[in-house]
């Protein structure tokens, strides 16, 4: 009964879809209406509800009204708005329906809704070829996401008996479910890997720039991190498996490290955004391989407020960087202030953590704020070159004090709120300390690597990298030549298998 947060938008959508563009206006408005009384209910449903689903049934609504709000005037007059309202408030209300789904059957359902309505935003301009490429791709793996999620509540059916969530969560918590719990663990991995774009299935998500951006901004209303979410729904169950975490934890840094170098690379706006997006994803992922629960849904709510309010912002941000004063020559730091920077903003962190009794902490909590503070260490090398003001340096320096505080008082935070809902930490085995410090090295080697970019930027081989990385090491070409052979676009809202 809890998703009954989502019965507004899914009125809005049938309403939306019986007006046609000829009241679309009118459709616009009760879109609106709906929203906010969908965030209404969220609100008061809160406390009736286990921490996680509270916490993302709220931050589902509130970014659904946003985007609702802001597609009103975006495609103002536009042919097909109400056809564009209709689905926006169904995936919307698919997606509310999945957080607060207490069911197996009921979370299936919504998952599977969720990507079916998603597929008809995706080809809301039917005769673009990169909305075709990008709906083609994500109608394949979601379709396989789909299969690996009901195979996943048939093994939890097998394993505990149930087909209430709570119930099913509770058994795992208690050591139980045997070998059937290993192969749900499995499954439910290969599902949060569809869902969230890790490599080498992300192509889809880069050629979404084809279709309205507020569809962009929607995908981080629960949509693109539902993966993340499935993982922190099931987190006991998911502690059954090493080896599954493992993987996540593997799969998950690759695709962080190479998302984020290939945004770099990427001179559109929105397309750097999307593989932002991806490397977000890859370390969420990450996060919950590394069973910080409680830091990946923190992890999700702060992304997904700032990445759809940057979606929204792109294009007035372009304009004011473009009619702003250029900037002077930027500080190019040298091997040296690099090594300085990293010891000082490692230094920072370390006495921030010992303020909060960092001797309490797990060991992946510990690691994963040095990888968080090596982005801090970049801006702290830019104040200690030789050419930079002291201001600068003394500006990133609180940055990097910030970002510390920032990461222990909100990690301290997350953990209190779902203390009672999501399991602690383990301890770490020997696997689980081989990635912790494969993961702190590589995050590490990256930053420094981008640190140090102004000195090698020329060098051949750097040229050859910046053209794979742009060409985003060719994984979305090779997908295409795949599906090539035995899926075809047709002109239209529909899909032709072969």
């Amino acid at each position: 009964m809890h998703g009954i947060a989502g019965l507004p938008v899914a009125v809005a959508a049938l309403v939306a879809f019986a007006l046609g563009d000829r009241r679309a206006a009118l459709a616009a408005r009760l879109a609106q209406a709906a929203a906010v009384i969908s965030l209404l209910a969220a609100l008061s449903l809160a406390a009736r509800l286990d921490a996680v689903a509270a916490v993302m049934l709220v931050l589902v609504t509130f970014i659904g009204f946003i985007v609702v709000r802001y597609s009103d005037s975006y495609l103002r007059a536009e042919p097909g708005q109400a056809r564009f309202i209709g689905w926006l408030c169904a995936t919307l209300a698919s997606v509310i329906l999945l957080v607060a789904a207490g069911s197996l059957p009921i979370l299936v359902a919504a998952w599977i809704g969720t990507s079916l309505f998603l597929h008809r935003l995706l080809l809301f301009y039917p005769d673009r070829p990169g909305a075709q490429r990008a709906a083609r791709k994500k109608f394949v793996t979601a379709r396989i996401g789909d299969a690996a999620l009901i195979g996943a509540a048939a093994c939890l059916w097998l394993a505990y008996g149930a087909l209430d969530i709570q119930t099913i969560l509770a058994g795992a918590r208690a050591g139980g479910g045997g070998q059937w719990a290993i192969a749900a663990a499995t499954l439910l991995a290969l599902a949060a890997i569809l869902k969230s774009a890790q490599f080498p299935t992300h192509g889809w998500l880069t050629e979404v720039m084809e279709t309205p951006t507020p569809v962009s901004a929607l995908l981080h209303a629960g949509v693109i991190n539902a993966g993340g979410f499935l993982l922190i729904r099931f987190a006991d169950v998911m502690l059954q498996a090493p080896g599954v975490l493992a993987a996540l934890v593997m799969l998950g840094g690759f695709t962080a490290i190479i998302g984020g170098l290939v945004m770099l690379t990427e001179p559109a706006v929105k397309t750097s955004l999307a593989w932002s997006t991806i490397a977000q994803m890859g370390f969420m992922i990450l996060q919950c391989g590394l069973a910080l629960f409680p830091l990946a849904l923190l992890h999700i709510v702060a992304h997904s407020l700032y990445k759809a309010h940057a979606f929204l912002g792109a294009g007035g941000a372009v304009e004011r960087i473009a009619a702003a004063r250029r900037p002077g020559p930027v500080a190019v730091p040298a091997p040296g202030a690099v090594l300085r920077a990293f010891v000082l903003a490692l230094g920072i962190y370390a006495v921030v953590g010992l303020a909060f009794g960092v001797w309490t902490k797990s060991p992946q909590a510990i690691a994963l704020g040095a990888i968080l503070i090596f982005g801090t260490a970049y801006l702290i090398a830019q104040g200690l070159a030789d050419t930079a003001p002291r201001a600068l340096t003394r500006a990133t320096a609180c940055y990097a004090l910030a970002a510390a505080l920032a990461y222990f008082t909100l990690q301290a935070g997350a953990t209190w709120l779902l203390s009672g809902t999501l399991p602690p930490t383990p301890a770490p085995g020997p696997l689980e300390w081989a990635l912790i410090v494969l993961a702190v090295l590589s995050f590490g080697g990256v930053a420094v690597a981008q640190s140090m970019f102004p000195l090698w930027a020329y060098h051949p081989a750097a040229a050859g990298l910046r053209v794979h990385l742009a060409n985003g090491l060719y994984a979305n070409a090779v997908f295409d030549r795949l599906l090539d052979g035995w899926a075809k676009p047709r002109a239209g809202n529909t899909l032709e298998i072969r």
